[in-house]
């Protein structure tokens, strides 16, 4: 049997890397991610990858972010059958697998419309998801909010730090 010395050295099954505006299937994205644990933060929207910056600012990420959680989380508390999550990984379809900065859910037993899978990620659309945007502004009012309003997310907050606006969308109930 001859080996040509380009085939000894090659892997076999190597994944090729997560990368910024890769346009991936669901499936390949999580299959790439996974192969990947040192990476923070990727998401899937639209079939493009979106690799955000590892460093977050305080002002314009951290305490809003912060602030958000602290506001969802009262609702929680005080709303029976509801449910909070910072930034989950959310699979929406097979397109579309965002880790958005806030969820708010309806329990799947209180007749909420995610399901969790076996390993523990919310499957389909949390009732409203909020967002806090400085640079990602343009991907949260764009293909984010085209892909959460046709896969079922009812209302969905972007906090457009920056510009000190808040925008809260009615997307409209899918029942």
């Amino acid at each position: 049997m001859i080996h040509s010395s380009l085939t000894r050295h090659q892997p076999k099954f190597a994944i090729p890397p997560l990368e910024n505006g890769d346009r991936l299937s669901r499936h390949e994205f999580e299959q790439r991610y996974n192969a990947m644990p040192h990476i923070g933060k990727a998401e899937l929207i639209e079939g493009i990858v979106f690799m955000p910056a590892a460093a977050l600012r305080f002002y314009s990420h951290g305490r809003p972010h912060n602030d958000l959680n602290v506001w969802l989380g009262m609702y929680r508390i005080l709303t029976p059958g509801t449910d909070i999550g910072d930034t989950p990984t959310v699979q929406l379809d097979e397109e579309n697998e965002p880790q958005p900065d806030v969820v708010l859910l309806i329990q799947p037993q209180c007749g909420g419309q995610v399901i969790f899978t076996d390993d523990d990620y919310i499957q389909g659309a949390p009732e409203l998801i909020a967002e806090v945007a400085a640079s990602t502004v343009s991907i949260d009012l764009g293909a984010k909010k085209t892909a959460y309003q046709r896969n079922g997310v009812q209302e969905y907050i972007v906090w457009r730090v920056l510009d000190q606006q808040m925008d809260w969308f009615y997307l409209g109930a899918t029942r």
